[in-house]
């Protein structure tokens, strides 16, 4: 199957477990699943691919949805909740960091066949997550600030609460986005890649993002109109 349809799939599938997820657990649903999301992303990232004409990292979708999380929570929740989800995932990327590197630690059986392939891949993971943890801390921090900042510049233009979702909604997570991915590409990937392949995992990182930042918005619209239907379940 071609990367682009495989691309799209996985965009329908992890945007649409996001409403899943909100709908049938509500909160707490929402902050499950930004943890899967940013540990999942964290291993996804270390896959190379070629989509759409360039080179590019998987598991920006997978971590585009965190975005799409603390949105959701900002606009039916509260900021206080948007930056709990933050915390959590942070805190969960280092027990998983520890948790993995012990794994190496062990001797394995004569029997194992898997302790050759989970070096190759949890050896590299702690840089990947260290970069991410910061990149990640950072960047939803702004971005649940941004949307609260334009929140407020909604109700001083439109004099309502509930218009304008697509302007804090797209208006954070592009600008949270770009500083996101050029932060997360050079700490991470430095020496791993040349420059130009860095760049192009910027670039394409980027264009990801942007789309999905737009996608994302009927989405949120979505998680607005089933809190408003179960307020009491969520």
């Amino acid at each position: 199957m071609p990367n682009e349809i495989l691309l799209i799939l996985s965009f329908l599938i992890i945007y649409g477990g996001v409403v899943v997820f909100y709908r049938f657990f509500g909160k707490g649903g929402l902050l499950a699943f930004n943890v899967l999301a940013t540990l999942l992303a964290n291993i996804e990232v270390l896959l190379l691919v070629r989509a759409f004409g360039v080179e590019m990292t998987l598991g920006n979708i997978m971590f585009a949805s965190t975005f799409l999380i603390t949105d959701i929570l900002s606009e039916n929740h509260s900021r206080k909740d948007a930056n709990k989800a933050v915390v959590i995932s942070t805190a969960c990327s280092v027990i998983f960091i520890a948790v993995s590197q012990m794994w190496l630690l062990y001797t394995p059986s004569e029997n194992d066949w898997a302790n050759g392939a989970f070096h190759t891949i949890f050896s590299s993971t702690p840089r990947i997550v260290c970069a991410s943890l910061l990149v990640y801390l950072v960047s939803q921090l702004i971005d649940v600030w941004l949307y609260h900042k334009w929140w407020d510049w909604c109700r001083k233009i439109f004099r309502d609460d509930r218009k304008g979702l697509w302007i804090r909604n797209n208006g954070s997570t592009m600008i949270s986005q770009l500083l996101n991915t050029f932060l997360y590409t050079f700490f991470a990937f430095y020496g791993t890649y040349d420059m130009h392949t860095l760049f192009s995992i910027f670039l394409s990182s980027y264009a990801i993002y942007f789309v999905t930042s737009l996608l994302d918005t009927p989405f949120v619209y979505w998680c607005r109109n089933i809190h408003d239907k179960h307020k009491t379940d969520l």
